[in-house]
């Protein structure tokens, strides 16, 4: 087992020599699954459970000005999904991309799913490409959305489409060439091109994403003004803008995205309340991130696991200690006990789909999800992270977060 720094930023083992390989740091690989079935195994995302439709489109970013930190002479550009609440109707949108849905399928994913094992390009989502905005909503709070390092923006997609049935605008966001892979316009896919491993990397990494962010920001707001930040000049759904209440923003992320939300909030006063979804706060041992060092002022909510390495709770986790301590706004710190990292993704629903033909090995699906109730727990996440942000981004309060329920018993408050 490598070190919790590494294990909580989901990073890939062997993303600099294989950049298509979505293999991570969980003492697994390629070799653990056994031989696929001649089908692709598919696989099904829970239904959002709100009454609002969800529609999403797809903008090209690029950061004029701000040279890429990964390939020199290139500019920084991204791609980003926007999820938001729609009439329905039309072609009903992929889980991933074409071209990155055709990339993996030629890859072992995750140490776990050989080549052609699992039907990446069929998947799909319950959203409505380019669908027309319910306007008569009003402008709604945004949520931004990260992924772990080195994984996709896609493998959050079971909770963003809660949060859009719910009522929010939800923005997700690839991070360009730490990302496996990313699609452009036109069919062009970036693969990750990394340095080695370490915390020089790390570090990088962050302050990259954390730019990210901010840019991602600034382009809402434009969007928002009426003009369109596509780099392309795409028409984008009608009124898409007018939805969009930019005084009330979230962020949540799984591993280096919950990291990305903190460090984040430090230095931009936009963002009103974050989730870290099992991301350490801290580069290496005893080298904490900033955010860990200053905490912060505005609510947040920390979501732990246990199940193949020690609990991460702010008993437990110097670096979650640190924030904890340091940081005056609202906040929880919640543990599922019997989950591991990768609960906190879409991998929750997929490998119990996929695993009667794929065959992952007990002790590897143990690694990757626990041994926690599959459909219970992501239940379970859902309704969290919707009442966080329904306490601190619509002014509801309710009772979800005031202490544990017996309707989510696999969740720990953690005092």
């Amino acid at each position: 087992m490598r070190s919790r720094t590494f294990r909580r930023l989901g990073l890939l083992t062997a993303v600099a020599a294989l950049p298509l390989s979505l293999t991570v740091a969980c003492g697994t690989s390629a070799t653990a699954a056994r031989t696929s079935a001649a089908a692709p195994a598919g696989f099904d995302l829970p239904r959002p459970t709100g009454r609002h439709a969800v529609g999403t489109t797809e903008l090209h970013l690029v950061d004029h000005g701000r040279p890429d930190p990964w390939v020199q002479g290139r500019t920084r550009e991204l791609m980003i999904s926007v999820w938001y609440p729609s009439g329905g109707g039309g072609t009903v949108a992929p889980y991933l991309r074409p071209g990155v849905a055709r990339a993996l399928a030629g890859e072992t994913v995750l140490g776990m799913f050989p080549p052609g094992s699992v039907d990446w390009a069929g998947a799909r989502t319950h959203a409505f490409e380019s669908a027309a905005p319910d306007l008569r909503l009003g402008g709604r709070p945004v949520v931004l959305y990260s992924p772990g390092f080195g994984t996709l923006r896609g493998l959050g997609t079971a909770v963003v489409e809660e949060l859009v049935s719910r009522g929010y605008v939800v923005v997700t966001m690839d991070h360009t060439y730490e990302a496996a892979l990313v699609e452009f316009p036109g069919g062009r896919v970036e693969a990750a091109r990394l340095p080695e491993q370490g915390p020089e990397r790390l570090k990088t990494a962050m302050a990259t994403r954390v730019a990210d962010t901010r840019f991602v920001m600034d382009a809402l707001e434009e969007l928002a003004a009426g003009r369109n930040p596509d780099a392309e000049g795409r028409a984008l759904p009608r009124g898409l803008g007018r939805m969009l209440d930019l005084s009330r923003i979230g962020m949540f992320g799984h591993s280096a995205g919950g990291i990305q939300a903190a460090e984040t909030m430090v230095g931009d006063r936009r963002l009103d309340a974050g989730i870290d979804m099992d991301g350490t706060l801290q580069y290496a041992e005893g080298d904490l991130i900033e955010a860990a060092r200053k905490g912060v002022d505005r609510p947040f909510l920390l979501m732990g696991a246990a199940t193949g390495g020690e609990p991460q709770t702010h008993r437990t986790s110097p670096s979650w200690g640190a924030f904890w301590d340091r940081s005056t706004g609202w906040k929880r710190d919640l543990n599922v006990p019997e989950g591991s990292h990768y609960t906190y993704t879409d991998l929750q629903d997929i490998l119990p789909d996929v695993d009667p033909s794929v065959h992952v090995p007990a002790d590897v699906r143990r690694d990757f999800i626990g041994t926690v109730d599959p459909a219970r727990i992501m239940t379970s996440q859902r309704a969290y992270i919707t009442a966080f942000f329904d306490r601190h981004l619509l002014g509801r309060p309710g009772r979800l977060l005031d202490g544990p329920s017996p309707r989510h018993p696999d969740v720990r408050f953690v005092p």
